[in-house]
């Protein structure tokens, strides 16, 4: 056989493949093998499964690194600062919302101050597994991605973590980046922050409609109760609302009340799958209705801007919370404010004062303003504030500003240091209710070193010798001029200051004007003064704030001490004058509250500001009608104003107390005053002998005398007459019988060992061993006078009190 090669050989085979060329490359001991095929034609487009599996491995490589590089690079970023801010909540005593005052209409609160049956249906809502499944859902998030980027809408992250993140740290922008950058946060968040924590979150920055960001707005905004109020079926509504808020509020769009209610039935019935909710349960629960949406929720308007400066002031004058921190918010702040009391205070002021203002027909009646303020005196807390009629309005609150006289109301702390002091008159009586002085107008003050200071009574009326207790029902302002230099201004000064007036009052100082009112204390701070003489002298300071919390912890308030102001003797005694102000004199409107009331009206000078401040036993509340030019604000008299030639404490302002404090306390058992009066204080002082001819002889032949035409009687003639003849006489015989004779039949009669009487015919007698006398035709006692039928208050609408004729030196 021929070692050469055939030609079919060198040919090679069928497939053209040459033989020997594959033998000769074949490697020597190994076999040949098949040889791979050469792709041809369209074949050799296609892909083979070696590069479609490198490929998919490629990108499963660099998808890997990119969600690393993206896990690594993508931070937590801090919370936008809308997602944090928050508004201070200020609430009613009882809990119920007052007002807010921040843009952001939130109050972030705790997840265990959210009831549990709330949560659940928040999560019956919006993802049920969230418990259970991971941060996020990536077939969600394509399917949102893929609608957004073909324009079949936009949709957003569909776990509760993912819609956390957008709240808290991202815009609502439906972009790809936005949502990768959220992708990547929830994965991070998941891992380092519980699932408590994220849906606490979720809760506190979501957003339920009527501008209410947070569970805790919600609550207050569509059920008006605080979140851990709410019942499942409430809070099941509010889940609702989270898919579309606006759409289904029922109250602003009743056309959609059933598709709301679908979605409501949807969150039950969801419960009730998750095993949260009895099928018995969901079966006897009925759609809840939300309450009407009101005004914006963090609006001011009305009392509410008043109440809320008062307690900022409050709280920043008692060093609670920074101004700082109060302006960072957050805080839920309870009042000491009654809501009804207040609701009280509101219709008070309309029925009795403004809905009597006319600016059509009177242009003073523009200026007419009120303030008011009440005190539990057991207590000290606000119960109630009138800053005015509309914060929106008149910005300055009334019952906290300190620029109006506080006219009379004054003359209890004179009483009150007289009785505390135990002083005494320049010539040596002790002074109690029943000491007699001097009630001529215009007459100078004894013993004052200062410059002359010689008060005029209310229209000039002379009121002749009246005691301490009459001096108050009339409020003569020369008794009690007197009676501040008796006891001592500086004396009377500090027993103020210590029932509650501030010591930075302006005006506030020792001389004898203290006694009629100059200094321009505030309705609170008047209002603290007289809680004290109805707690019987024992002073605690005024509260305005119940509680102040911040993410379910407690803010420490200053602890609130008492004291014995004055003593109860003192402040018992001068209540026990205050009442007869009430039941005989200037306050006599302020009965019909109905119950045992002690007060005292007072008038601004120039009848600028007309005052009542009274007390219960259980309520102490001061009420103010002030004059103030809207445009200039200057402060302007009230004359003419309501259609009353002048306006006093014992019209309008008694009123407005009366009515309020009958409000206020309905429903309670009448009290009467507890008082511990000393032994001897209701009886006359004896007179130190008063030689004739020695002052103003007030007889039948000059001196100060009345006479019959002029005299105050109180006779068969009625009004204030003393004296069938309406004169004043006082004694024909001489000082010997140191008797005063007012008139003949129904005057005051200081006979023969008699005590005090009332005549019959209204005269008071005063008998030999108790009276003062002011002798006969050409002598007498210290002076005294008549007096001008019907002068002082008498508590009707153009009764007058006596205002002040100087101011302070």
């Amino acid at each position: 056989m021929s070692d050469e090669p055939r030609e079919q050989d060198a040919q090679g085979g069928p497939d053209g493949t040459g033989e020997a060329d594959t033998q000769a490359s074949a490697k020597p001991g190994k076999p040949a093998g098949r040889q791979r095929r050469k792709r041809t034609g369209w074949r050799r487009a296609l892909p083979t499964w070696r590069m479609l599996l490198g490929t998919f491995l490629f990108l499963c490589l660099l998808l890997g690194g990119a969600l690393v590089a993206g896990y690594l690079i993508v931070d937590i970023p801090p919370a936008k600062s809308a997602a944090t801010a928050q508004t201070n909540v200020y609430a009613y005593a009882d809990g119920k919302q007052l007002a807010r005052d921040g843009e952001i209409n939130r109050e972030s609160i705790p997840l265990a101050q959210v009831p549990e049956t709330v949560r659940e249906a928040v999560l019956a809502a919006e993802d049920r597994d969230f418990y259970s499944e991971s941060a996020v859902d990536p077939k969600a998030m394509l399917r949102a991605a893929w609608n957004t980027v073909t324009g079949k809408g936009k949709q957003s992250g569909s776990t509760i973590t993912q819609q956390y993140v957008k709240n808290y740290y991202l815009n609502q922008d439906q972009t790809i980046s936005r949502k990768v950058k959220e992708f990547f946060i929830a994965i991070k968040l998941g891992r380092e922050v519980s699932k408590d924590d994220i849906l606490e979150g979720y809760l506190n920055t979501s957003y339920f409609g009527r501008n209410a960001y947070g569970i805790s707005a919600a609550a207050h905004a569509y059920y008006d109760k605080k979140p851990e109020e709410l019942t499942t079926a409430e809070g099941a509504y509010l889940a609702t609302l989270l898919n579309s808020p606006s759409a289904y509020d029922v109250t602003a769009h009743p056309e959609n009340k059933p598709r709301a209610e679908g979605r409501w039935n949807y969150v039950l019935d969801g419960m009730v799958k998750e095993k949260w909710l009895s099928p018995e349960d969901r079966a006897a629960m009925t759609f809840p209705e939300p309450q009407t949406e009101g005004g914006a929720p963090n609006a001011l308007s009305g009392q509410r801007g008043y109440l809320v400066n008062a307690v900022k002031d409050y709280i920043l004058a008692h060093e609670i919370l920074t101004e700082d921190e109060l302006t960072t918010g957050g805080y839920r702040i309870t009042t000491t404010i009654v809501r009804s009391q207040q609701d009280a205070f509101v219709k008070a002021v309309d029925d009795q004062l403004m809905s009597k203002v006319d600016k059509e027909a009177r242009k003073v009646d523009r200026n007419v303003r009120a303030g008011g303020a009440a005190i539990d005196p057991a207590s000290g807390k606000v119960t109630a504030m009138y800053g005015g009629i509309d914060y929106v309005k008149q910005f300055t609150n009334n019952a906290t500003r300190r620029d109006y006289q506080a006219g009379s109301t004054f003359k209890a702390f004179v009483l009150a240091s007289a009785f505390e002091n135990n002083a005494q008159t320049q010539d040596g009586r002790p002074i109690t209710p029943n000491t007699v002085y001097d009630g001529t107008s215009g007459r100078p003050v004894q013993g004052w070193n200062g410059e002359t200071f010689a008060p005029e009574n209310e229209d000039h009326v002379n009121y002749g010798n009246v005691t301490v207790r009459t001096a108050a029902e009339k409020s003569v302002n020369s008794v009690f001029a007197q009676m501040a230099v008796d006891v001592g201004s500086d004396k009377v000064m500090d027993t103020a200051i210590a029932l509650g007036i501030p010591s930075s009052t302006p005006g506030l100082g020792p001389y004898p004007s203290i006694s009629l009112g100059t200094p321009t204390a505030s309705v609170l701070d008047v209002a603290q003064a007289y809680a004290t003489l109805a707690n019987h002298g024992q002073h605690g300071t005024y509260a305005l704030v119940e509680k102040i919390e911040k993410g379910g912890e407690e803010i420490p308030l200053p602890a609130r001490e008492t004291r014995q102001a004055i003593s109860r003797a003192a402040a018992d005694t001068a209540t026990s004058v205050l009442q007869s102000v009430v039941d005989n004199g200037t306050g006599a409107a302020a009965l019909s509250a109905g119950r045992p009331a002690a007060g005292k009206t007072g008038t601004a000078e120039e009848d600028k500001a007309a005052w009542f401040a009274g007390y219960t036993p259980e309520l102490a509340t001061v009420v103010a009608v002030m004059g103030q030019d809207p445009d200039t604000a200057v402060q302007t008299p009230l004359y003419g104003a309501l259609g009353q030639p002048r306006i006093n404490g014992g019209a309008y302002s008694a009123r407005i107390w009366a009515q309020f404090t009958r409000t206020a306390l309905e429903g309670r058992p009448v009290q009467d005053f507890d008082l511990d009066i000393p032994a001897g204080s209701e009886e006359p002082p004896p007179l130190p002998d008063i030689p004739p001819g020695d002052g103003e002889t007030q007889g039948q032949d000059g001196g100060a005398d009345e006479g019959q035409d002029q005299g105050q009687t109180e006779g068969q003639d009625g009004g204030s007459d003393q004296g069938q003849d309406q004169g004043q006489v006082q004694g024909q015989d001489g000082g010997a019988d140191q008797g005063q004779n007012q008139g003949q039949d129904g005057g005051q009669n200081q006979g023969a060992d008699q005590g005090q009487i009332q005549g019959a015919d209204q005269g008071q007698t005063q008998g030999q061993t108790q009276g003062q006398t002011n002798g006969g035709a050409d002598g007498g006692g210290d002076g005294g006078g008549g007096g001008l039928l019907g002068g002082g208050e008498t508590g009707g609408p153009a009764a007058r009190e006596p205002r002040p004729a100087t101011r302070n030196p």
